[in-house]
């Protein structure tokens, strides 16, 4: 049982500010999308992803408890700890992301990137920039990804192509939804603790700016799949 120690913290002089976080929040979102892409391209290029299929397909729920277990103990671990449980995740994320370079064209793949790119950051900026208030769609868009899930699962056993298609589709909507929800989410955070005058020790700023990267991250990868089966089906 992982037991919470404190560590000795370096404060920086002055306060959290908004834009060191942000600052840190799309640094770490990054470099997780690069291991990522590292590492399916590498299981995909040296057959490890069809030499390890199976064990692949019991990572996947690894990465669920991984992503649970970040959420609901980050704000106790220490910064490093944190920031390597990230990286795991990432890392394992990639190996299972590897199969997408079976069953859709390298072409695809790289189409899927650029709009998801180009539809992550503009929803991303329209997160930071509005002043509309979104907190109001958090709880429509937990249930609507709650609905994903279910119908996603469901239709592993019925296999309908209708439902296939309402579940990519909404997918692309609700991911998009999310990045502005969570941008703005992880932008009132920092304001907060800028606000309350919040000492800015970068292990604070680093724990925080790892939560928000791990939201943004798991949007980004999201959209891209939508994406891509979007793309991949539209060649069948």
């Amino acid at each position: 049982m992982d037991v919470y120690r404190p560590q000795p913290q370096t404060t920086t002089l002055g306060r959290v500010n908004l834009r060191a976080v942000m600052q840190e929040v799309y640094l770490w979102m990054t470099i997780g999308l690069l291991i990522s892409a590292a590492v399916a391209i590498t299981f995909a290029a040296t057959g490890l992803t069809v030499a390890l299929a199976p064990v692949l397909m019991i990572a996947m729920f690894a990465q669920i408890g991984l992503v649970w277990y970040l959420a609901a103990r980050i704000m106790k671990m220490d910064a490093q700890r944190a920031t390597r449980v990230f990286l795991l995740y990432a890392a394992l994320n990639g190996a299972t992301l590897s199969f997408v370079f079976f069953w859709a064209d390298l072409s695809d793949v790289y189409l899927a990137l650029f709009a998801t790119g180009a539809m992550f950051a503009a929803m991303s900026i329209i997160g930071y920039t509005t002043s509309i208030d979104l907190t109001r769609m958090g709880g429509f868009l937990f249930m609507a990804l709650i609905g994903l899930i279910v119908a996603s699962v469901i239709n592993i056993f019925f296999a309908s192509e209708t439902l296939y298609w309402l579940v990519t589709y909404a997918g692309v909507l609700i991911f998009v939804a999310l990045t502005a929800y969570d941008t703005q989410w992880i932008k009132r955070s920092a304001q907060q603790m800028e606000i309350q005058g919040v000492p800015n020790e970068a292990a604070l700023v680093r724990r925080v700016a790892i939560m928000g990267a791990l939201k943004l991250y798991l949007d980004f990868i999201n959209l891209f799949i939508y994406i891509l089966r979007i793309l991949a089906g539209s060649r069948d």
